[in-house]
Order: structure tokens, then sequence, then C-alpha cells
């Protein structure tokens, strides 16, 4: 019996840390699903909204206010082409496309990184001939977005390209001046070029899985130990029956009385 005790306490413990896991995982879910809910939220709050100037969502330190990403910000001044970047594999129109990223130095001086939009990839994994952007004077709206971090395997991008959108990287390469709190992706242009880019598509509103599987693995605790008690419970039935005991078997339900002149009668009909 004291060897049974201590294998049952060995079942327990197993139960215990099973879902202590499914419980720290079922935390971590509810919590995806709460920071997916919040950036739903701003992009349903910023996304259409009317643009605003790109000091009331930058400060002096060119930080971006957190909850101004997907705001419309307008920009006057002109685009700095012969510093033209792209970044490269970006999931757009089915391959890994290559997006377009322009300084655009305001009338102020200020330098912000614009991503024009993105060009499909040639056969050799270069980008698709590029429409220069508009010369001159020109009037952009634009959504603003952080920058992104460096790629955490270390991987590199060939010459006049980048792996990510990492905006003090950039200011290293193409200038010095250019704001490293946060970037543009390109909604208008004024004047509007004879050929476009690719244009992004809006943010995705999918709350995603995170719910489901947070309730999933509060289930599968539930389940363990279950399990459990039901292994324990079959060995105390197979003890029982080793031993020669009777082990009681729940009661038959009894049938009603009508339920057993029907039978009776459809018998008699039968014959």
């Amino acid at each position: 019996m004291r060897q049974r005790l201590l294998r049952w306490s060995g079942y327990l413990l197993v139960a215990i840390l099973f879902a202590i896991a499914c419980a720290y995982l079922s935390h971590w879910q509810f919590d995806r699903n709460e920071q997916k809910a919040a950036q739903i939220a701003l992009v349903e709050r910023n996304y259409d909204a009317t643009p605003v100037l790109l000091d009331e969502v930058v400060d002096a330190d060119g930080e971006l206010d957190a909850e101004a990403e997907w705001h419309p910000v307008q920009l006057h001044g002109e685009y700095l082409a012969d510093q033209q970047l792209y970044a490269r594999n970006r999931p757009h129109g089915g391959t890994s496309a290559f997006e377009v990223l322009v300084p655009f130095r305001q009338d102020d001086g200020r330098v912000l990184l614009v991503d024009r939009g993105w060009v499909p990839p040639r056969e050799n994994s270069t980008p698709a001939t590029t429409p220069a952007p508009p010369s001159g004077e020109v009037t952009v709206v634009v959504r603003m977005r952080p920058g992104e971090r460096l790629p955490a395997s270390g991987r590199s991008a060939p010459e006049g390209q980048v792996p990510t959108i990492n905006l003090p990287t950039i200011a290293e390469r193409v200038n010095p001046d250019l704001i490293t709190g946060g970037y543009g992706q390109l909604v208008s242009e004024d004047p509007a070029p004879e050929t476009g880019l690719g244009a992004f598509e809006a943010p995705t509103e999918d709350p995603g899985p995170h719910l489901s599987y947070a309730i999933q693995w509060i289930l599968f605790a539930v389940m363990g130990f279950a399990f459990i008690f039901y292994a324990i419970r079959t060995e105390i039935v197979k003890a029982k029956e080793d031993a020669g005991e009777r082990v009681p078997r729940p009661p038959r339900r009894r049938r009603d009385r009508d339920a057993d002149d029907e039978d009776a009668l459809l018998d008699a009909v039968g014959r």
C-alpha cells in the first residue's frame, strides 16, 4: 500500500507541475490577446484620422509618441532621392518584395524616412525597376510607424539594401540628420508620380487565436488532473479485484412501467 501511495503522490506531483506549466502558457496567451486588442484599437483610432504636422507626433529628440502609431502626418519638402535604400524580404504580393525607403527633408530641415511602397524582385533576387519619387517641392501624407530591430540572426544585406528598417543603422548609412524614432508609410504624394509603387494594405483586425489558446491550456490542466484521478481509481479497482473483494457497480436504471407495457404491446402486435 505504501508503494502505491508513493506512486500516486508522484502522479499528483506530475499533474501539479503540468498544471503550473499550463497556467503559465494560458497567462501568456491572455497577455498576447490583450496586446493584440490594444493594437487593433490603436489602428481603429488613428488609421483614418485627419493628418497632423510632424511636430505633433514626434518630439524634439525625434521620438515617436507610442499613441501616434498609424496616425497620418502631412509633410512638405523634398525627397533626397540619391539616398534611396531598399528593405529586402518584405511580404507583399505573395513574394519577398523590396520596400523603397527614401529620406524626405521638410521645409524646417527635419528629415524623415518615407517608405514609398514596394517593388517585386527580379529572377536574380534584385529589386525590379523603381520609378523615381517626385522631384522638387512635394506634399506627402504618411502614416507613422516605429522603427524595427536589427535581425537577431545577424544577417546583413547587399549594398544599397537593409535587412530591416532599423532607423539608427539607416541614419549612419545615408543621413545623420534622419529622425530615428519613427518613419512614415506613404499614403499620398502631391504632385503624384506617373508610375506608383505597390501600395500598403491596411493592418488586419483579426485578433488571432490567442484567447482560444488560453482557454485550451486551462482545459489541458483540468484534463491532466482528471487523467491522474482516473488512473488512481483504476489501480484501486484492480487491486480490490486481485484481492478477491467485490467491487460495487453502479445500479442499473429501472425502466418505468409504461415502457414495459409499450414493449409488451409491440411484442403482441408482432406475433
